[in-house]
């Protein structure tokens, strides 16, 4: 059909929010950095951190990357720990964060952990990130970013996203060094 006969040209589309292009974080969201490392509920999540740290390298014992989570109740006790399990169990969603949600949600029957904190040595996927969020956490303590695959903050910033229905307070860069030396120690001995 030619113009002016029911032909109309092509429109310049634009993107559904005020941004110009692709956004994978809106502007109102936190960086991590921002947030203070000091004492949440009396907790600074150093000795977490450790305890996912241990969870890592148990990861590395099958072959899968060496990540690893706790999660904390409302009293900073650990009620779940685990680590990556992606090869062992040949499952792609067999990621530290994943198992120990699915493992306490389980264990109370509920899947609202509402006053839980997961503490996980690289920054949350966007699938964990989540599975977070639809969990109810009241927050999430990283150790390395994840520049790549990151769904708190690198690439996305699911957990603040006022979009969606529930949000999670984010604490960056516990132990991140160590968190980090982990993760590329691991890939280096790979190649």
């Amino acid at each position: 059909m030619a113009e002016g006969a029911g032909f109309e040209p092509a429109r310049e589309l634009t993107p559904p929010t005020r941004f110009p292009g692709v956004r994978t974080r809106p502007d109102y969201a936190i960086p991590p950095g921002r947030h203070s490392v000091g004492a949440v509920n009396g907790l600074d999540f150093i000795d977490q951190m450790g305890a996912a740290l241990e969870e890592a390298r148990l990861a590395v014992g099958h072959g899968d990357v060496p990540v690893g989570a706790v999660l904390l109740d409302a009293t900073g006790a650990v009620v779940a720990s685990d680590h990556n399990r992606r090869e062992e169990l040949a499952d792609p969603t067999a990621h530290a964060e994943m198992l120990v949600i699915s493992r306490r949600a389980r264990e109370l029957g509920d899947w609202r952990l509402t006053g839980h904190t997961l503490v996980v040595t690289l920054e949350p996927c966007p699938m964990c990130a989540g599975a977070a969020m639809w969990a109810r956490l009241d927050r999430i303590v990283y150790g390395a970013a994840d520049p790549k695959a990151g769904g708190v903050w690198s690439l996305y910033n699911i957990p603040q996203d006022r979009r969606l229905n529930h949000r999670c307070d984010v604490i960056a860069d516990v132990r991140a060094e160590e968190c980090g030396t982990l993760l590329s120690d691991f890939f280096v001995r790979k190649r």
